[in-house]
């Protein structure tokens, strides 16, 4: 009698998860593929230069801040650009690919694609968020060398009127310029993960992108009304205007301080929101 033997190859192996890495390298991938992503990056780079060569042949804005001062000093242009820019700019920049991030995925159907086995919905929410995060970051830094370097190398670098009616020599001028700048990294970060919270729950770009903005001019509008000074420190808005603190005598960083603690509450609240939705959906039915 002969006895056939076959190898035993052991219980079947589950298919090896995919890293989050490699998920955030698809993710940086797709998005450098895209053409408005390389527009806005080129866009951040550049459009800074024109606006500062523009202003510098215009009469001075007096009616915002720094904005009598864009010819006397280098040092103001940045921030004149900079007390702008909060208004809508900047929500507009940190929703134009985070709002859509998500939704892109429901408007082309590739969730079942991207969801198999290999991949979980934790991998691909982590993968997108920091990559929405980290373009923000990348366009908000280039906006801001971009407009302090062709502002010093256009009007010049005298020194600086202070908010207190101080003068501030150049070689200071220079640091409060830059982190008058840095402090717009919180709020850009919680109009980032409310642009990903209305992408995920709308399943629609128009609203991801447009909806942040459209908030962002409702606190406004809200925050110069009065009575509601306890009620301002709580929207997303108003850390933009936490720098004005580090250029009077003394300065004051209390805004700041408290800036940034409200708006990680907005990006834990809206990212945690976002996850548990996404989490739940019912992606593979359709």
């Amino acid at each position: 009698m002969t006895t056939t033997t076959a190898a035993y190859a052991g219980p079947p192996t589950a298919r090896r998860r995919v890293g989050i890495a490699a998920v955030l390298r698809w993710e940086v991938a797709k998005l450098a593929a895209q053409a408005r992503s390389r527009a806005l990056v080129i866009g951040a780079a550049l459009v800074p230069i024109a606006i500062v060569l523009i202003f510098n042949t215009q009469l001075p804005p007096k009616d915002t801040i720094y904005g009598r001062h864009i010819h006397t000093s280098g040092f103001a242009v940045p921030l004149f650009v900079l007390a702008f820019a909060h208004q809508w700019v900047l929500p507009l920049l940190a929703a134009l690919v985070a709002g859509d991030i998500f939704a892109n995925e429901d408007q082309h159907g590739t969730w079942k694609t991207i969801l198999t086995r290999s991949v979980s919905r934790t991998q691909v929410f982590w993968a997108k968020t920091l990559t929405a995060v980290g373009f923000n970051l990348l366009v908000l830094v280039l906006l801001a060398a971009s407009t302090i370097t062709a502002s010093l190398l256009v009007v010049g670098t005298q020194p600086l009127p202070g908010l207190s009616g101080q003068v501030i020599p150049a070689d200071h001028a220079l640091p409060l310029v830059v982190a008058s700048w840095a402090t717009a990294v919180a709020p850009v970060l919680g109009f980032t993960a409310l642009a990903i919270l209305l992408s995920v729950v709308t399943r629609n770009a128009t609203i991801g992108v447009a909806a942040p903005v459209a908030l962002g001019m409702i606190m406004q509008l809200a925050s110069s009304l009065g009575g509601l000074d306890k009620a301002r420190r709580l929207l997303l808005t108003t850390p933009f205007e936490a720098w004005h603190g580090l250029l009077t005598a003394p300065p004051f960083h209390a805004p700041i301080t408290t800036g940034v603690i409200v708006s990680a509450g907005w990006l834990v609240v809206c990212l945690t929101v976002a996850y548990l939705y996404l989490r739940r959906r019912d992606i593979t039915g359709g």
